[in-house]
């Protein structure tokens, strides 16, 4: 992938691209920081990381029935890392597409606040984070990170050349579980591919409600996603019955890992939340994606982590 790096973003209405700012010493490189922070959504990292724990967690019990504490370090570390080197390289790459949308004209690489080369750089770091922590999990998680890697530069591309970009981020997500498993064990594992696809579902079909605000300026600046060529109802349909796939598949995880009670009622609270979060979204008021987005979203991941930590638990993991 080559990206074409330049010294600072253009803020539209300037005259000059500014960026690189003025000011030096320790404050100032903490406020980049923080601007990076925000522009890679660190936050949103509780989506994708909870499954990959409980992915981790599973692969420990059916491996020695013990928590592999430096796993799950190693796993947490390469999780972020490829998070942050994902959304870092979508802003630099959409950073024109963003620069054309109301609704994103002020993200940092857009305004200025994160220069292109800051978000390069901090990209090109996380990436190599990322290799190592592959590494120093085994050979075979080294071998194999480029699968990993593959879908996330893959991803900002897409809505240039199909309706269904939001496939493409599932695909990215539902790697997660998968490596987070052979990370354990060094083994396949069908489980963690069902766990891995539904993981890729559920993301995917809220992706397309987040997309559905963007629907009219997409068709207008030639944005490519599932609201914008098929239209916000049509899309609201799909994101459900996706979701539907996804409550699926997270039984058929429940059955293939044996899992207890815990988890069944984990799931009970899950179906809660998909309910709220399709019954407050509507085509006549999107008003309310943001509480679906994050909100619900993140309900989902947090709680079934939590249902599927304590469900090990109490068939004999230890700590």
């Amino acid at each position: 992938m080559v990206i074409a790096v330049s010294d600072a973003a253009w803020v539209p209405g300037a005259s000059e691209p500014v960026g690189r700012g003025s000011g030096a010493g320790p404050g100032h490189a903490t406020g980049r920081v923080r601007a990076f922070l925000r522009l890679v959504v660190i936050e949103h990292s509780v989506f994708a990381l909870p499954f990959a724990y409980i992915a981790a967690l599973a692969a420990s019990f059916a491996d020695s029935r013990s928590v592999h504490w430096s796993d799950l370090a190693l796993v947490t570390v390469a999780m972020v890392a490829a998070r942050t080197f994902a959304m870092a390289a979508n802003r630099v790459i959409d950073r024109a597409i963003d620069a054309r949308n109301p609704r994103t004209a002020n993200r940092e690489l857009v305004t200025g606040v994160v220069s292109v080369r800051t978000a390069v750089v901090g990209a090109a770091v996380a990436l190599a984070v990322f290799l190592t922590a592959a590494a120093a999990l085994s050979w075979l998680c080294l071998l194999l990170a480029p699968v990993a890697v593959a879908p996330l530069v893959v991803y900002p591309y897409a809505k240039r050349f199909t309706d269904f970009p939001h496939a493409v981020l599932g695909i990215a997500q539902a790697v997660a579980p998968v490596g987070a498993w052979i990370a354990v064990t060094g083994e396949w594992s069908w489980a963690a591919l069902v766990l891995g696809l539904a993981v890729g579902s559920w993301i995917g079909g809220f992706d397309v409600i987040y997309a559905c605000q963007d629907a009219e300026v997409d068709r207008r600046i030639g944005v490519r996603a599932v609201p914008a060529r098929f239209g916000v109802r049509a899309a609201l349909i799909g994101s459900t019955v996706t979701h539907m796939i996804t409550f699926a598949l997270f039984i058929v995880y429940g059955l293939m890992d044996n899992a207890g009670p815990w988890w069944w009622a984990g799931l009970v609270l899950t179906a809660a939340a998909f309910c709220y979060e399709h019954a407050i979204v509507s085509p006549n008021d999107l008003s309310r994606v943001n509480r679906a987005f994050l909100t619900a979203n993140g309900f989902v991941g947090i709680v079934l982590f939590l249902f599927a930590v304590v469900d090990l638990a109490s068939r004999g993991l230890a700590v």
